[in-house]
């Protein structure tokens, strides 16, 4: 079968992978030059380095002067588990989950802590209704899920005068989304999601309710050297100056460190905003004009505007999950689309990753290749 006529215009950038994801614009490893390699952490040069990273973190977030920025080990997974093994077991728990990674949470406090904590799950496509949430209980829940495309739409639902700590798994959401600092205790995400830096570390921000919670709560589990936040009942403060519990990749600090200088040069926390949510629509655009591919997302307002998942809606399809690896092989193939076919855990489609990384006129060429590729394979069938 000969292919159809392939558009042509191509991507600039193929990539649209979800995690780790594209580097900023004209990024280039000379910009790294300065990177401190061979040199100590603890020295005053990588204690610089590492305290900048946190500073300008805080600047483009506009997380407040009392809320507490770390730097620790193991991606948003280390730092999500370091607040989960810390802090839960105090009071009830509500697990609320859409998507894989946030079920892996419940999992974790299920099943390893062993709490006996309230689940909700929603399916994929839907999230949770926030107003049947107890807030007198400690919640941890994702702010967008990543393999679902679908996010909380604003915080209004979480009381400002709670009894139970928030914890929020925000890594595909932070730099991309408004996330409303006064309902969120402790705030996790990585380098390698919307600001596309290099994998490995990730970030805790607590609020001076969670250090709180820290220093008066000590869990009836034993807790490895890498999980310990305090010492003698005390946050162990340099850990949120730049002192890291273990050590740090300097090389990847400098990478951040690149990253956030082009998000202020981009307009900063709204900038970012804008180009994420520009690349989504240029997505959902090209949905409305072509309803034989749907966001997986079943109401606009909980459609995410970075890992945008999407369902292929044809009744000629005769196998969908055959159909969408399919679309998506031959998008790779063709080097215009590389690793967006749905999560193992997904329903059966593609995922386009619309951080702010993302130029939005490469998610307007790509959107003819999916269509493309969508038509060759009908006509294979």
């Amino acid at each position: 079968m000969t292919d159809l006529t392939a558009p042509a215009k191509r991507p600039a950038n193929p990539r649209f992978s979800s995690g780790p994801c594209a580097k900023i614009p004209g990024y280039s490893l000379n910009h790294l030059a300065d990177a401190p390699l061979g040199r100590s952490h603890r020295a005053a040069v990588g204690k610089a380095k590492l305290r900048e990273a946190i500073d300008l973190t805080r600047e483009i977030l506009g997380v407040p002067a009392d809320y507490r920025i770390g730097i620790v080990p193991g991606s948003d997974t280390g730092a999500v588990e370091m607040a989960m093994w810390t802090m839960l077991g105090a009071r009830p728990v509500e697990m609320v989950a859409w998507e894989s990674f946030g079920e892996g949470w419940v999992t974790d406090a299920v099943k390893q802590l062993k709490l006996d904590a309230k689940v909700k799950i929603a399916p994929y496509g839907q999230i949770i209704d926030f107003a049947s949430v107890d807030f007198n209980c400690d919640v941890v829940f994702t702010w967008n899920g990543t393999t679902s495309g679908c996010r909380l739409p604003n915080g209004d639902a979480i009381p400002v005068d709670r009894q139970g700590l928030t914890i929020c798994d925000a890594t595909s959401a932070a730099f991309a989304m408004e996330l409303p600092w006064d309902k969120l205790d402790v705030t996790t995400f990585s380098w390698q999601k919307v600001l596309g830096g290099e994998g490995a570390h990730g970030m805790l921000i607590l609020s001076p309710r969670a250090v709180e919670r820290l220093e008066s709560y000590t869990p009836t589990w034993p807790l490895p050297k890498i999980f310990r936040l305090t010492s003698k009942g005390k946050l162990i403060e340099g850990i949120f100056v730049g002192e890291t519990i273990n050590t740090p990749s300097m090389l990847a600090v400098e990478d951040y460190l690149v990253s956030l200088k082009w998000a202020k040069s981009v307009g900063g926390l709204q900038g970012l905003v804008n180009r994420a949510t520009a690349n989504a629509t240029a997505v959902w655009d090209f949905c409305t004009a072509n309803p034989w591919l749907q966001n997986l997302a079943e109401t606009a307002a909980i459609a995410s505007t970075t890992s945008v998942c999407l369902r292929f809606n044809d009744a000629r399809i005769k196998d969908g999950d055959a159909f969408a690896k399919a679309v998506a092989k031959r998008l790779e193939k063709a080097d215009v689309a590389f690793d967006i076919g749905a999560y193992r855990d997904a329903p059966a489609g593609l995922r386009i990753w619309c951080g702010s990384t993302v130029e939005t006129a490469d998610v307007a060429a790509l959107m003819s290749w999916v269509a493309h590729a969508f038509q060759t394979e009908i006509a294979a069938q």
